[in-house]
């Protein structure tokens, strides 16, 4: 099979869908793999790396495109290149396609075949694909909250940590998986008051387990929310419905009651946002104010720390890559539920469900769309 890497295009985003080890692996297994020159240039991979692993460099992504059988992104494709998808290519990347009504109609009417990484399951529930990148944005969501937090920025001006002598800020994380976790520990580890809301009594039993009265676990209903986020310094939105819109969990009317220079970070951006005055802001110009309140709402966050998020990223995908480009997607796909998951659209139909209610549009299973 030929894979093709293209480089990726949004705003600040550096990361790369296979660094060169990857490409090494799947040149092992007895693929071609074609990479965009200077895809991985952003975060210390060059083209000559690429090469002394066997990659073929091509100077535009229209070559990519053209001739990859099967396409390996990070971030969706944007207008300027799910236009250039045909019917049968395979693409393997994160999608996040319940929000974005252009690209899943983009995805249609290609009929290419399009398998998302954060709908990829595995056995014990969880979405292998997305945790990295949900591990990161959930540590760095408390990097920026803190830094947004700073006068110079908009923030009041409170240091999470405190001193002696002065209370700490306290942070409220809406979400208890991932990266509502991993913003916990960050955030515990600055010495800040940490509130996790959860709607699972047995997520809040084992946050209570791991780390005790270093922070409060609570039953996630609208008075909680409404009692903890006015009284917030940071609140992080770390709410996750795999494959759909984030619901919106923090109403305009709560802002209003919240202090001046207070921070929101919306890790659930990805999906639509969690906060009703949420929109998708880059890491050009990642904030903006709403009503006295700092809005943190990057789209691609882990896109900060794009080496470490790439590496990360490549270990948990590259032996689904491998088996896709070993059997075909077809027989991937049939071979492994959890891959089958995965697909959101083939040959112009939606093959995820939560896609397809987003969207008002018809659901086909992936067997009946791949005529498995």
């Amino acid at each position: 099979m030929l894979i093709g890497v293209p480089k990726e295009i949004k705003n600040h985003e550096y990361r790369v869908g296979l660094i060169p080890s990857s490409v090494r692996e799947l040149i092992h297994h007895g693929h071609q793999v074609v990479v965009e020159t200077n895809a991985g240039a952003g975060i210390g991979f060059s083209d000559a790396d690429y090469k002394a692993v066997g990659a073929s460099i091509a100077a535009t992504p229209s070559e990519i495109f053209a001739s990859a059988d099967m396409i390996v992104k990070v971030k969706e494709p944007q207008e300027s290149e799910y236009t250039q998808l045909r019917e049968g290519q395979l693409l393997f990347t994160y999608l996040h396609l319940a929000p974005d009504a252009p690209q899943t109609h983009g995805l249609l009417k290609s009929g290419c075949v399009a398998i998302a990484y954060e709908t990829v399951t595995d056995n014990n529930g969880g979405l292998p694909l997305l945790r990295p990148m949900s591990e990161v944005a959930g540590r760095i969501s408390v990097h920026v909250g803190a830094n947004a937090l700073h006068k110079a920025h908009g923030g009041a001006g409170v240091l999470l940590g405190g001193v002696p002598g002065v209370a700490p800020g306290k942070v409220v994380i809406i979400g208890g998986g991932v990266s509502g976790t991993h913003a916990a520990r960050m955030a515990m580890g600055l010495e800040a008051e940490v509130t996790v809301l959860d709607r699972s009594t047995k997520r809040l039993d084992e946050l209570n387990t791991l780390y005790g009265n270093k922070m409060k676990a609570i039953y996630s209903t609208q008075e909680a929310i409404e009692k903890y986020v006015s009284d917030a310094d940071l609140v992080i939105g770390a709410v996750l419905v795999p494959g759909a819109s984030a619901p919106k969990l923090v109403t305009r009317e709560l802002i209003n009651k919240m202090r001046p220079g207070s921070v929101l970070v919306d890790i659930a951006i990805d999906q639509g946002g969690c906060f009703e005055t949420s929109k998708a802001t880059t890491h050009q110009d990642p904030t903006y104010d709403v009503d006295g309140i700092v809005h943190y709402c990057v789209a691609n966050m882990p896109g900060a720390v794009a080496r470490t998020s790439t590496i990360a990223l490549n270990n948990a995908t590259l032996p689904y890559a491998i088996a896709l480009a070993n059997k075909g997607y077809k027989q991937a796909v049939a071979d492994d539920k959890h891959l089958r998951e995965g697909l959101n659209t083939a040959f112009g139909k939606v093959t995820c469900a939560p896609v397809a209610e987003a969207h008002d549009l018809e659901y086909v299973t992936p067997e009946e769309a791949l005529g498995l």
